[in-house]
């Protein structure tokens, strides 16, 4: 796989040791027991993949450069690059502006852009709506386009069913900026629709099989159809693709729902129903699909509590905290100084969408056993960082250097 010009303070001399001998190891990345790092009376338990993925580096490869190649002209980002604050942060301080924010709020007047601008497209890409206005101020958006291509590879999935005569269903946040871009390319070939999970694409059955009056529809799924959605005909022929940062046992669940309920509902053979229901496979990315499985793997192990570090709106990061909390206290932050002692613990909590602070979180048992990964677009350092806080935190930081030895080796 091809690697990237990354800023060296986003590397980890620790985590480069530890996936570098991991990866020589397993090279087929077939083996998703987590690595154990004993630090003295502290032991992590740090998953198999985690940490920066091939469509995060491309971006920030992208981003860096065109800063470095436009001296002394203005640098925009139409949103943030990546959901991460730390690296948003880094763009901002080499001067780059964000024109929107990551519900689509502008944050300047889109008037004030120039076509003598630079403009870069984020890793999560963008509606086609919003290229056109780009293209109309004489900006191509394409020239510093950071889209991710596992993005792209469901764009053509969709489109390719698409004009193959099947409705899209896209299973993602509705706000979320993939799945705006993501239903913006693939409206644009045929009826699209999206279902934010098991229940909304449950609910939406009960019009595919009429037992709901079609008029409720359009108050149902209010801003998530495409224009002109008919759904006395568009329901006939369906695909579904998703996200690509998506819950995966949750995507394959409405797949293999919808594809019973079209099997059911034209009284065709469950594995003959292509005429109704289109093979669109898994659609995830690479990187969603390994830090989903490292986490499953990591849970086999026992440990006091988890940490899942990331930027609290980065999707991909929040399923990896969902998947932790159903075995173990897990807590969600955003970098080392979320750890605010040994007693207090500053962190995000998804039910309520707000950060708090708990006490109490480190148990005086020891050894003191913690798992910890991290989402897609979380620098390696910042997990080398957590580590250490938590050593210092207990007493082990004279540990780090001959762990990290010890990896070398």
């Amino acid at each position: 796989m091809k690697s990237f010009d990354v800023p060296v303070h986003y590397r980890s001399p620790l985590v480069t040791a530890i996936k570098n001998k991991r990866k020589a190891d397993d090279k087929m990345k077939k083996d998703f027991t987590p690595s154990i790092l004993r630090l003295g009376s502290l032991h992590i338990i740090l998953a198999r993949h985690f940490g920066f993925c091939y469509g995060v580096e491309n971006a920030i490869e992208i981003a860096f450069r065109a800063v470095a190649e436009n001296s002394g002209k203005r640098v925009f980002l139409l949103s943030e690059m990546i959901h991460n604050p730390g690296v948003n942060a880094d763009l901002q301080q080499l001067g780059v502006h964000f024109i929107m924010d990551t519900h689509g709020k502008l944050l300047m007047d889109w008037e004030a852009l120039t076509s003598n601008d630079i403009v870069i497209i984020p890793a999560f890409g963008t509606t086609l709506e919003l290229e056109q206005k780009l293209r109309d101020k004489g900006i191509e958006p394409t020239h510093y386009e950071t889209t991710c291509p596992f993005v792209e590879r469901v764009w053509n999935k969709a489109e390719k069913i698409g004009k193959e005569g099947y409705t899209i269903i896209v299973h993602g946040k509705p706000k979320h900026e993939e799945t705006r871009a993501t239903f913006s390319h693939s409206k644009a070939h045929t009826p699209t629709i999206v279902v934010k999970d098991i229940d909304q694409a449950q609910h939406l059955a009960q019009y595919i099989t009429g037992s709901l009056p079609t008029g409720n529809f359009y108050d149902d799924f209010r801003g998530q159809y495409s224009q002109g959605f008919d759904i006395t005909k568009d329901l006939q022929r369906i695909g579904v693709v998703n996200q690509t940062t998506m819950l995966a046992s949750e995507t394959q669940a409405i797949a293999d729902y919808l594809k019973q309920v079209m099997a059911s509902h034209y009284k065709l053979p469950i594995d003959n129903v292509q005429e109704r229901f289109a093979d669109t496979k898994d659609t995830l990315c690479y990187a969603t699909n390994d830090n989903q499985s490292a986490v499953q793997g990591l849970l086999e192990s026992e440990a006091h509590f988890a940490l899942v570090i990331g930027g609290y709106n980065s999707s991909n990061t929040s399923h990896l905290v969902e998947l932790c909390e159903q075995k173990l206290p897990t807590y969600f932050i955003k970098d080392e100084h979320c750890l605010l002692s040994a007693d207090e613990i500053q962190h995000f909590d998804l039910h309520t969408h707000t950060e708090k602070t708990t006490s109490g979180y480190m148990t005086n048992e020891r050894p003191l056993s913690v798992m910890v990964t991290s989402g897609a677009s979380c620098p390696d350092a910042l997990v080398e960082r957590v580590i250490k806080k938590l050593a210092s935190l207990t007493d082990n930081a004279p540990h780090i250097e001959e762990v990290t030895d010890s990896w070398l080796r």
